[in-house]
């Protein structure tokens, strides 16, 4: 006799694919699994009901009222078939107290079939049909004898094309059968404080009820998958602070030179965050930190005094940006700053200039490089690079990121953004990282006044930048779009920069997207030489663009644009030392949300409670950059509404690894299978890239 091999993993089931359940062909598994986004069985289990429809109301028909939903025991009493076209078929039904209706606009023939006599249990909602309650098409129609098929209480799941309910119902049921009793990962005392029930009991709780389910139990599952979230990023914190790095130190004499040349002292934050990143860079483990700045907040100076220690200690630092207008300017910056020789490269680098640029970072003869993507390329070789500064980072893919640092031997790296973080994202996607917040502006910097306008007075706009232009103004003026279309009735650069150039001359500019790079980037420069000085642009002037004598910015249909991405073109103007003001052009009908945005923005220079307010509106974007709104990765919890509940995670998973690093214990082994169940161990090999 042959023992077969048994699966001890009570995981299995629920990790399987879902064409491995009952009745579940390949193409209502594909269906399913894309709706559900995940192919496993337990990804079903987490596809819960948006709603139930409570069948328990069983009333006479004396005493059914339209409005609701009510479950009936009848007796047919005729058939009405359709007396024209689009006309219904209608079965009329009694119980001895009154007389309702059954309505079928598409009968099939178990319908037309059912005999005057038989007695039937229907459910479905109420309504009124020539002064007779009727039930339209109902939900759920058996003898009486079968009546115990309809539930009482009865989940209703988000569907697609090509999944009827009666499909999903099945599938669930299967998924339900092999759904075992799971162990503990929650800390026993907060599950018995909050009165949570256990992960199988709130599972079965929410996708078979018995009786509507209790708020609680969906807040289990939240709490379940936050939970996993923040011990994967736990698990990822203490892994990188496992990795070897490479102590780098310098003797200051580069940084001092950079500093006299910079021309001002630091402010206490950029101090502050310098010495974090010092810390780092001369500890024993690799660096991976986030420096979070608002606009004009002074990141570069600070990024170059990073780099400068790195070239101190004998080795060679990278910046890379996504563009290559931000990358030339960040190499303007760092070009009269550095003391040492900084190089260009970006795809427009060719011939020799790119072979020498080669040549001296694979000989160590140029110690800093600023460039695009170009700096992935094989062809690209360092002879000792010891830290990577990406600009911009969510810009960037995780692969990117992953061959910048791979280029060096145990390379830091440190990554920037100038979008202020919401605190839930922080906690949720860059949660792996150490964060540097830089939180106040340079000292000098004039605060930027911004206004309100409605597109009926931009005649009265177009006279004040008359007089703002005559007064030696430069003057920036976004618009959504590029040209005008016919679906569209937004603002369009090229019509735009027509009027004005027709109003005020060639001391009119136009750059956008769609030019050829060396039409914008001539129109960038003769803006910033003053050869123009009203620019008529898109959102290519978001980032990159930095013209100090800049002190109007004009936001065509301020409306359509997202806070955060207003807040950066804002950014663009008040960088000297003269006041700027930025004109926000809006409809002349605004919705309450619109103008409680534009508002807040009015109102407000903090990019971080902008970026809170703008997060909860929009959602936060998938974190590979694939997605712009709503928030990647979760099925059970709403990290807004439940953000109290993603702190306590946070803290209960940093208390776990802090009393069992290798999860060993009882706790530790069930929370291993928290992470395989809600696929953070695949997501934390992904964040592992930064």
């Amino acid at each position: 006799m042959t023992c077969q091999p048994v699966n001890h993993d009570p995981l299995a089931p629920l990790l399987a694919p879902l064409a491995t359940l009952p009745g579940i062909g390949a193409t209502l598994a594909e269906r399913l699994a894309r709706l559900i986004g995940g192919a496993r069985v337990i990804d079903l289990l987490f596809h819960l009901p948006e709603h139930y429809a409570d069948r328990r109301a069983r009333p006479a028909l004396r005493d059914l009222r339209p409005g609701g939903v009510a479950t009936i025991a009848v007796e047919v009493v005729r058939h009405e078939p359709p007396a024209g076209p689009r006309q219904p078929w209608r079965v009329v039904v009694g119980d001895g107290t009154g007389f309702a209706e059954l309505v079928f606009f598409r009968p099939t023939p178990r319908i037309t079939a059912l005999a005057p006599g038989l007695r039937l249990v229907v459910s479905g909602a109420v309504t009124l049909s020539g002064g007779r309650p009727a039930l339209v098409h109902p939900e759920h129609l058996q003898p009486a004898d079968r009546a115990s098929l309809i539930p009482a209480i009865e989940p209703i799941w988000p569907l697609t094309a090509g999944i009827a309910p009666w499909q999903m119902r099945k599938a669930i049921g299967a998924a339900l059968a092999s759904l075992g009793e799971m162990p503990e990962w929650l800390d026993a005392a907060l599950v018995r404080q909050r009165g949570w029930p256990g992960f199988t009991p709130a599972l079965r709780a929410l996708q078979a009820p018995a009786t509507p389910p209790d708020p609680l139990i969906r807040q289990r599952l939240a709490y379940d998958e936050l939970f996993a979230d923040q011990l994967a990023l736990a698990l990822l914190r203490a892994h990188r602070r496992a990795r070897p790095g490479r102590a780098l130190s310098g003797d200051g004499r580069l940084r001092a030179q950079a500093l006299a040349a910079f021309g001002h002292a630091l402010t206490a934050g950029q101090t502050r965050v310098l010495a974090e990143i010092d810390a780092d860079l001369a500890g024993p483990r690799r660096m991976l930190r986030l420096l979070q700045g608002d606009v004009g907040s002074g990141k570069t100076i600070v990024a170059a005094l990073a780099m400068l220690r790195a070239v101190e200690a004998g080795a060679q630092a990278a910046l890379m940006a996504p563009t290559e207008l931000l990358a030339r300017q960040h190499f303007r910056v760092l070009e009269k700053l550095s003391p040492v020789r900084v190089a260009l490269l970006t795809g427009a680098v060719r011939g020799a200039v790119r072979s020498s640029v080669l040549d001296g970072l694979a000989a160590g003869e140029i110690p800093l490089v600023v460039g695009t993507h170009a700096l992935f390329q094989e062809s690209v070789v360092f002879r000792d690079l010891a830290l990577a500064v990406i600009d911009e980072q969510h810009r960037f893919g995780v692969d990117q990121r992953l061959e910048l640092g791979a280029k060096g031997r145990l390379a830091d790296v440190l990554v920037m953004t100038a979008t202020p973080i919401p605190r839930t994202l922080l906690l949720t996607q860059w949660g792996e990282m150490e964060v540097s917040r830089l939180t106040e502006k340079p000292a000098g910097r004039r605060p930027i006044h911004t206004t309100l306008h409605a597109q009926a007075t931009l005649p009265e706009l177009i006279e004040a930048i008359a007089r703002a232009l005559a007064g030696g103004a430069r003057v920036y003026w976004v618009c959504p779009l590029v040209e005008e279309t016919a679906t569209s009735d937004l603002a369009a650069a090229e019509a735009r920069f027509a009027a004005l150039r027709a109003r005020f001359g060639a001391v009119v500019g136009l750059a956008h997207g769609r030019q050829e790079t060396a039409a914008r980037e001539a129109a960038l420069a003769d803006f910033a030489a003053g050869r123009t000085r009203l620019l008529v642009a898109t959102t290519v002037v978001e980032v990159g663009v930095d013209v100090r004598e800049a002190r109007v910015m004009v936001i065509e249909h301020a409306e359509r644009f997202g806070l955060a991405q207003l807040h950066q073109l804002r950014g663009r103007v008040g960088r000297g030392s003269s006041a700027s003001f930025c004109l926000l052009l809006h409809a002349d009908q605004l919705t309450a949300v619109a103008r409680q945005r534009l508002v807040l923005l009015r109102d407000t220079e903090d990019g971080f409670v902008i970026a809170d307010a703008d997060f909860r509106l929009r959602g936060g974007g998938d974190l590979l950059g694939k997605r712009q709104s709503g928030l990647p990765g979760f099925r059970l919890a709403d990290p807004l509404a439940h953000e109290a509940l993603l702190r306590l995670a946070a803290k209960d998973a940093a208390l776990l690894l802090a009393r069992d690093p290798e999860l060993v214990s009882p706790r530790g082994q069930a929370a291993r299978a928290a992470l395989r169940l809600f696929g953070r161990r695949e997501a934390a090999r992904t964040l592992r890239a930064g």
